[in-house]
């Protein structure tokens, strides 16, 4: 197997955006090679939506990149949004074929890793022009299961070409592994992770069974948030506040208790120093397609702070019933024993330094042996 030297990422989320699983990957691989990165910025793989012009003008610019890298080169794609359609990809490589044309000449100068964060039309074009040393298709999401209509279908065919056409897949959960046992049944599951370098040091707290106490969201609050969960936990804890902190996408239809609080976004290492404040992490996402394939990041970062974690038994979560800290609630029955068990759970600092070496992004991609 060629030892891998540099590397080209298809990325499904930009630069600038917050720092994510993609972000982590090729700032892992040149940590490791010390070689060059082309990143490749998303376009439209899907047909405008009326949503498009409902985004909140916040989305993504909390900690973003401003400046890349001198070993990494950001590459943006002329496109139009008409990819799903059957002229789309034909119109659009006009745009793209300068961009081929760099890969395929990135790609012959040394041994190269091309990994395809999203699957699309350029993916294709670049994995069967580029000839690279390795390939790899990182699946973290469900992609078609985010789209409609023509989209979704388009999708659904570019991906199992995209899977088709790699040498190696990665798959962020379970769920995701199991819905293409027959597709790719080499999947590699390599979860997600966190970044122990950008944690505040771990703050052991004092057993208060008084209270009030915090429990506390932080994350993007979507069409997959479970509001009537959520609102039961607050109907069955008056005393205490729930406070969610994060980009508001899809508000809830229904009246919420007065001590639910819905703040703004913040700064990476702000959110990272209001979780702290948390008594109990919660995740209260509903189970659909949207959630089944989902290993959420924030459960994470809840643990390696030493927190309590109460989820809903969606995605990757409903795999850990059995885990330390962790707790699982489908409704609003015994969820007031739940939370009372949860703030007499007690994290050691031992603990939350195994939680943060064994769950970091570098001992997840490492394990992997992708760069040979």
């Amino acid at each position: 197997m060629r030892v891998i030297e540099q590397l080209v990422y298809l990325s499904p989320v930009p630069w600038s955006s917050f720092a994510q699983r993609p972000h982590k990957f090729v700032e892992w691989f040149h940590q490791e090679t010390h070689g060059r990165v082309l990143w490749i910025e998303p376009y439209p793989t899907r047909l405008p939506m009326l949503q498009d012009l409902r985004r909140p003008s916040g989305e993504g610019k909390s900690d973003a990149h401003t400046a890349a890298p001198p070993w990494l080169d950001v590459v943006r794609i002329r496109s139009l949004p008409l990819e799903p359609l059957p002229l789309g990809t034909a119109i659009n490589r006009f745009g793209w074929r300068d961009i081929t044309r760099r890969v395929t000449q990135f790609c012959a100068e040394q041994n190269t890793l091309l990994a395809v964060g999203k699957p699309s039309a350029l993916a294709l074009d670049v994995l069967r022009a580029a000839r690279p040393a390795r390939s790899l298709y990182d699946r973290m999401d469900d992609f078609p299961s985010f789209y409609r209509g023509v989209s979704r279908s388009a999708m659904k065919r570019t991906e199992l070409a995209v899977a088709r056409e790699v040498d190696t897949v990665f798959v962020s959960s379970s769920g995701l592994r199991s819905n293409w046992s027959c597709i790719r049944p080499d999947a590699k599951l390599v979860h997600n992770g966190l970044d122990p370098a950008v944690l505040p040091a771990f703050r052991e707290k004092t057993p208060d069974h008084a209270g009030p106490h915090v429990l506390g969201y932080l994350g993007t609050m979507g069409p997959w948030f479970d509001w009537q969960w959520l609102a039961a936990l607050a109907q069955c804890r008056p005393a205490d506040t729930i406070r969610l902190i994060g980009p508001l996408f899809h508000p809830p239809q229904i009246a919420l208790p007065a001590n639910v609080q819905i703040l703004p976004p913040l700064k990476h290492a702000a959110a990272l120093a209001a979780m702290s404040d948390f008594d109990i992490g919660l995740i209260p996402f509903l189970r659909n397609p949207l959630t089944d394939g989902v290993d959420p990041i924030k459960y994470y970062e809840y643990r390696a702070l030493g927190l309590p974690v109460i989820s809903t038994p969606f995605g990757e979560m409903a795999t850990r019933c059995d885990e330390p800290g962790t707790f699982l609630s489908s409704g609003s029955e015994n969820l007031s024993s739940i939370v009372v068990e949860a703030l007499e759970y007690r994290t050691t600092p031992d603990e939350v330094s195994r939680i943060r070496s064994a769950n970091s992004w570098a001992a997840r991609f490492s394990a992997t042996g992708i760069l040979g």
